[in-house]
């Protein structure tokens, strides 16, 4: 029996092949590993994930029922500061016409009283008083409904000594 270079390169091919399947089959072998532990942190991550996904959904569900609530309160809240705000408007209203009313007859009265004593007629004493009246009355109108739209001014900040001043 000879050994002819045929003899070796099919001998070469088939322990390259014999190694071929066993790292194949190792590698087969490893993968199969990875995939069991992938089942595994799956079916771990399962077990563990879920239970908090339910407790979140509760969670959730609880602060909805809460914000609901708070929902209701600042409703409750708003409808308190428009029925407040109406009050306050009627009191006002019912303050402040008087009190135009008080001050237009005190300044008409005033320069109705100071016309007669210059011109000593009664007539022109009488309309001036009421122009003066009238005029005043409007002026306070004119002075209730701005200061009502314009915001009251934002008070200065408080100034502090900056340190090393010596102040």
């Amino acid at each position: 029996m000879t050994f002819t270079w045929t003899d070796l390169a099919y001998l070469s091919l088939s322990i390259f092949l014999l190694a071929l399947g066993l790292v194949g089959a190792w590698a087969l072998w490893r993968l199969g590993q990875v995939f069991q532990r992938t089942s595994s942190l799956i079916a771990g991550t399962e077990r563990e994930v879920l239970p908090v996904v339910e407790k979140v959904g509760g969670t959730v569900d609880r602060v909805n029922a809460e914000l609901d609530k708070v929902g209701v309160m600042t409703d409750s809240a708003v409808d308190a500061v428009d029925s407040a705000d109406t009050a306050v408007r009627a009191v006002s209203f019912a303050v402040t016409n008087p009190v135009k009313k008080v001050s237009g007859f005190v300044t008409g009265l005033s320069y109705g009283v100071s016309t007669l004593a210059k011109q000593r007629d009664w007539r022109s004493a009488v309309q001036a008083g009421k122009e003066a009246a009238a005029k005043r009355e409007q002026e306070l109108s004119d002075e209730i409904h701005r200061s009502a739209s314009e915001p009251p001014p934002a008070p200065e900040p408080e100034r502090t000594p900056e340190p090393g001043n010596g102040q």
